[in-house]
């Protein structure tokens, strides 16, 4: 399945971006390596993702069911989360707190972002399906689940996880990774947004290793209240941007809040089994074509820097993907990279386009209770696996990675 060529122009793109991105260890004139050369720190990270293992955390994620926000299944999940990832060792592990209440209008407390904005989705082309939220407990035939889903949503304070891998020689500077872990539909949330924040808390696992060393930090958020419109990467964005690159205590060497170089959203890289047949039905088996999406979206602010950061990510994925091969396009929408996509680059990951292919009804489980661990073959779950590595090749270069070397004897 992996793709075995690309035309010059679009390889030349992809190096290009990645040696010229902004804060990028890379300095001026230095090759980047299209392809891991013998040693490379990098690829010996990625080598470390495995199938079963990124699995095996998705299941974790469904022991939840869908993870609503606002109820006893979502803090349980938070618990949890955050509990694997002090396991990691992933270091300065906190939460965020913030309010939510359907309808409220909260007052804009931090920098100017986005909300509102057009989003620049695209447009639909191609067959279309029928999709939408479903709202109906007994479409859920597993009745185990559907009293697990059951609790419905309360407003009040809600929270999210988020640790930090410190960079050892700018730990002032930081990239954040990060995907939602809520979800809705009555079903489990695997792919939306389990195979997401999976991918996240792996990433977290690998470079909180003790051998493992980056110039500059890399924070993991596991955002809460994407369903209800991103309200907690929203709420991160208005709490923490002021603080970025302030020094606390001074003199202590410690940021709290680092400066953002960069975001990267993961939301659903599962599934990816083509258009729509002319009936509405799609295809049981997951695409020959099927790709890592990498999305900026032309119409923001910091469009500039998050096109050439997807370009390095396409390289990434070029030089440490196994299986699926990338593609990058302009149409970056709803999810939780928009409220930080006009204050620094950002960029999303994931199965399909989300306005023009995700819209139009190329996932069948979107929001639905079909949603299920069960549902996806290993075909599938190799593709989010692909994801990660794309995503943690990148970040391993752009964080300027390395790897301790054991002592010879």
């Amino acid at each position: 399945m992996r793709s075995q060529g690309l035309p010059g122009i679009v390889r030349s793109c992809a190096l290009c971006a990645l040696a010229t991105l902004g804060a990028h260890p890379l300095a001026a004139g230095e090759p980047a390596e299209a392809m891991p050369a013998a040693g490379d720190p990098v690829a010996r990270l990625v080598a470390r993702l495995g199938l079963e293992r990124y699995k095996a955390t998705i299941k974790g994620l469904t022991r939840f069911g869908d993870r609503r926000q606002g109820t006893d299944r979502n803090r349980a999940a938070i618990d949890w989360i955050e509990t694997q990832l002090r396991a990691y060792g992933c270091a300065d592990v906190a939460r965020l707190r913030y309010s939510y209440s359907p309808g409220e209008k909260r007052s804009p407390s931090g920098p100017p972002v986005a909300r509102g904005a057009p989003q620049g989705g695209g447009r639909f082309r191609g067959q279309r399906a029928p999709t939408g939220v479903n709202d109906d407990p007994q479409r859920q035939p597993d009745a185990t689940l559907r009293a697990l889903d059951s609790q419905p949503s309360a407003p009040g304070e809600r929270q999210e996880v988020y640790c930090t891998k410190i960079g050892s020689r700018h730990p002032d500077e930081m990239y954040i990774v990060g995907a939602h872990m809520d979800g809705i539909g009555w079903g489990e949330a695997a792919n939306d947004d389990g195979s997401g924040t999976a991918l996240v808390m792996e990433l977290a696992r690998i470079l909180s290793g003790g051998d493992v060393h980056t110039e500059r930090s890399v924070r993991f958020v596991l955002w809460n209240n994407e369903e209800t419109g991103l309200n907690g990467a929203y709420a991160y964005v208005e709490q923490r941007a002021p603080l970025q690159g302030v020094e606390s205590p001074r003199g202590s060497g410690r940021y709290p809040e680092p400066r953002w170089l960069g975001m990267v959203q993961h939301d659903m890289v599962l599934f990816d089994h083509g258009m729509p047949r002319p009936d509405g039905t799609l295809s049981p088996t997951q695409r020959p074509e099927a790709d890592v999406n990498i999305e900026f979206q032309s119409q923001a602010k910091q469009a500039d820097g998050a096109q050439r950061m997807a370009w390095a990510f396409y390289a990434a994925n070029e030089a440490y993907a196994t299986d699926y091969p990338a593609s990058v396009g302009p149409h970056m929408t709803n999810t939780d990279s928009t409220p930080f996509m006009d204050l620094v680059p950002a960029i999303s990951v994931r199965e399909n386009e989300r306005g023009t292919q995700i819209g139009a009804g190329w996932d069948p489980q979107w929001h639905q209770p079909t949603d299920v661990y069960a549902t996806y073959s290993d075909a599938d779950f190799r593709l989010g696996l692909n994801a990660a590595q794309t995503t943690l090749g990148a970040i391993a270069r752009l964080a300027g990675a390395s790897l301790t070397v054991p002592p010879s004897h």
